[in-house]
C-alpha cells in the first residue's frame, strides 16, 4: 500500500506559531524526509465557509495568505501537492454518499464538533454544513487514499470518526477505502500552544496569536505583553513554569543552540526553569530570550514571504496546478466508490 500524507488549514486568517509548531514544521520535516509516496496539503475553504458563509470575501482573501504561509515555511510544490478544497468537485459527491453512513446523534457526540459549536456560540442555530464537517473531512482524507493525517490532539476525534466511516463503507460495499491513521507531534507542548493571553489555545478567532507574517516590532510587543505567572510579582519571587505561556513557548520552540547564541549563562531550558522556579529571575529577561528565539525562526520565513508576495502570479500557478492534480486523484477514488456502490451505470452499460 502506498504511504500518502494529507493535511490542511482553514483560510480564515494568517497562520500563526501554533500552526507552525503543531503542524507546519512537521510537514516540512516529512517533506524533506521523503518517506512517503504522495503528500497533499490543502486550503480548506469549503469547510471555512460553513461558519463564514455570510463573509465569503474573508475566505477568498485568506486563501492566498495561507498559500504564501505554506511556501514561506518551506513547503515545496515540486514535492507536495498544494490545492484548494472547493476546486475538487469529487469531494462534494463523496461527502453526499458518506452522509448515509453516519447518524445525527453520532455527529453531535463528536468532542471536537461539540467544542467548536460552543466556541462559535451557535446555540440551536447550527448550520448543517458545520455539523457535517467530520463527513466532509472524511471525503477529503479518503479521496486521496490517505494513510497518514498529521493532526493535533484536538483533531483526534475527527480522525476516529473518519475511520468509522471507512469501516462502515467497506463492510457494506467491500474493501474500497483506505483507513487513515493520525500522526501527532512527539513534543506534547507542540500539540496545543496556548495564546499569548494565557487562554487554552492560540486562536485566529480570539486574536491571541503571534502570526508568521508579524514583523519584528509586532512580535516584540506581543511577547513583552504575554501572560506569565500572576504570582511572580517580584524578581526574587519563585515562579511557576508549568502553566506559564512564556515557558511553554520556549519548550516548543527553543533549542540548546538558542541558549548558546542568545542566553549563554544557561546551558538549556531546564536550567532556566530551575532558576525561575527558585526565584531570582525576572519575566522581562525570559521574555527577551523568547523574542530572540521567535525572531530566529521567523526571519527566514519573512524573507521567503517577501519573495512570494513580489511574485504573486507564481503562487496562483502553484495553486492552480496543484488543484488540477488533486482533482484527477480524487476523481479516481470517486470512480472506485461508485463502482463499489453499483452506481457506475454507464461504465458497466447494465442496469
Amino acid at each position: 500500500m502506498k504511504k500518502v500524507i494529507l493535511t490542511g488549514d482553514r483560510p480564515t486568517g494568517n497562520l500563526h506559531l501554533g500552526h507552525y509548531v503543531g503542524s507546519l514544521k512537521n510537514r516540512v520535516a516529512l517533506q524533506e524526509k521523503g518517506d512517503y509516496d504522495e503528500m497533499y496539503v490543502f486550503i480548506a475553504d469549503t469547510q471555512a465557509l460553513t461558519d463564514n458563509f455570510k463573509n465569503p470575501k474573508k475566505v477568498r482573501d485568506n486563501i492566498i495568505e495561507v498559500a504564501i504561509d505554506y511556501l514561506s515555511v518551506g513547503l515545496d510544490p515540486s514535492k507536495v501537492t498544494i490545492f484548494i478544497q472547493s476546486m475538487i468537485s469529487p469531494l462534494c459527491e463523496l461527502t453526499m454518499y458518506y452522509m448515509n453512513l453516519v447518524t445525527l446523534a453520532r455527529l453531535e457526540r463528536n468532542p471536537t464538533v461539540k467544542q467548536e459549536i460552543r466556541q462559535k456560540e451557535f446555540g440551536n442555530s447550527i448550520p448543517v454544513g458545520f455539523l457535517n464537517y467530520p463527513i466532509s473531512q472524511t471525503a477529503d482524507i479518503t479521496a486521496f487514499e490517505t494513510t497518514i493525517v498529521p493532526v493535533g490532539d484536538d483533531q483526534l476525534p475527527m480522525i476516529e470518526q473518519a475511520r468509522e466511516i471507512v469501516r462502515s463503507f467497506n463492510n457494506i460495499y467491500g474493501e474500497t477505502l483506505v483507513e487513515p491513521n493520525a500522526l501527532i507531534p512527539d513534543n506534547k507542548v507542540c500539540r496545543r500552544l496556548p495564546g499569548i493571553d494565557g487562554k487554552a489555545k492560540m486562536s485566529k478567532s480570539i486574536g491571541n496569536c503571534i502570526y508568521l507574517k508579524d514583523d519584528s516590532e509586532t512580535v516584540k510587543k506581543k511577547v513583552m505583553s504575554m501572560y506569565t505567572d500572576p504570582n511572580h510579582l517580584r524578581v526574587e519571587d519563585p515562579g511557576d513554569t508549568k502553566n506559564n505561556p512564556v515557558f511553554i513557548y520556549l519548550e516548543a520552540l527553543s533549542t540548546n543552540e538558542h541558549f548558546r547564541k542568545y542566553l549563554p549563562e544557561y546551558k538549556n531550558l531546564e536550567e532556566l526553569k530551575s532558576h525561575y522556579e527558585k526565584g531570582g529571575l525576572g519575566d522581562v529577561k525570559v521574555k527577551r530570550f523568547l523574542y530572540d528565539v521567535i525572531e530566529d525562526i521567523l526571519t527566514p520565513i519573512r524573507e521567503k514571504r517577501k519573495y512570494y508576495e513580489e511574485n504573486i502570479d507564481l503562487v496562483y500557478n502553484i495553486l492552480e496546478e496543484g488543484s488540477k492534480k488533486a482533482k484527477e486523484k480524487a476523481s479516481e477514488t470517486l470512480n472506485k466508490v461508485k463502482k463499489a456502490m453499483l452506481i457506475d451505470y454507464f461504465d458497466e452499460k447494465t442496469f
